[in-house]
């Protein structure tokens, strides 16, 4: 509107996302980016898109997902900041929120990003983190978990580790900077950053990794996964409860 500048604004998200289908907006479902640009619009009286560095599936949680809008100049980022957490439920929070520049855009000016995936190891599930944690109650070799994660850090086509996106994927080599094994009591934890994620990879390589800790495959036979290119059986997609978007790097 004439008269009106319109600013870019860049806020960090955390989010459970166990009663959600995703990030992304969908038809008669409710979403995390769905329950943020009704929160927008109710405060700015205006359409807003907004636009993520990348979508979560249903179930899958975040630490650090990071977003960008446009809005009028007129709205301060702390009053916004507190407008969209008082009218969004409490499983959605805006961490942070503040004007960026014009060209930042939360996908493309991305550099990298880290998940952490999350494993109960016990018979028993601490009913506290069973939204949080993927309970698996047979004992996992972590050593073999380790040496199978070694095998697969470092500039790869990860095609055999990512499911089906429905759209042309022109290019699936990914930097796979760290790929880390921790056990600290009946919790294992799963460290991935990398210059960039396909399509339900970050689980994938759960999977292949808790498939290793079962002694099922040997770690050995990565390199063959990597380098047949196809996705198969031998490569599971790991339940999403564990799954954290940890930090984007700009």
């Amino acid at each position: 509107m004439k008269g009106i500048t319109i600013r870019r604004y860049r806020m960090t998200i955390a989010y459970d996302g166990t009663s959600y289908a995703g990030w992304q907006v969908q038809p008669r479902h409710v979403t995390i980016q769905g329950e943020l640009e009704g929160a927008l619009k109710e405060l700015t009286g205006t359409k807003v898109r907004v636009e993520s560095s990348g979508r979560t599936d249903s179930g899958v949680h975040a630490r650090g997902q990071v977003a960008h809008f446009d809005a009028p100049d007129s709205f301060k980022p702390d009053k916004l900041q507190l407008g969209i957490n008082a009218l969004v439920k409490s499983d959605i929070r805006v961490m942070a929120l503040s004007r960026a520049r014009s060209d930042f855009h939360a996908r493309y000016s991305a550099k990298g990003k880290e998940y952490r995936y999350f494993i109960w190891n016990a018979p028993v599930l601490d009913p506290t983190v069973r939204l949080y944690r993927t309970h698996i109650r047979d004992p996992l070799d972590v050593e073999a978990m380790r040496k199978a994660a070694e095998r697969l850090q470092g500039r790869h086509d990860f095609t055999s580790f990512a499911a089906n996106p429905n759209r042309i994927v022109e290019n699936a080599c990914r930097d796979l900077r760290i790929l880390t094994v921790r056990k600290r009591g009946p919790e294992i934890m799963i460290r991935a950053q990398a210059d960039g994620f396909l399509y339900k990879m970050v689980r994938s390589l759960a999977g292949f990794l808790i498939r290793a800790g079962r002694l099922e495959i040997t770690p050995e036979i990565a390199e063959s996964i990597l380098s047949s290119k196809l996705r198969t059986a031998r490569v599971p997609t790991a339940p999403p409860e564990g799954l954290f978007l940890w930090k984007v790097f700009y």
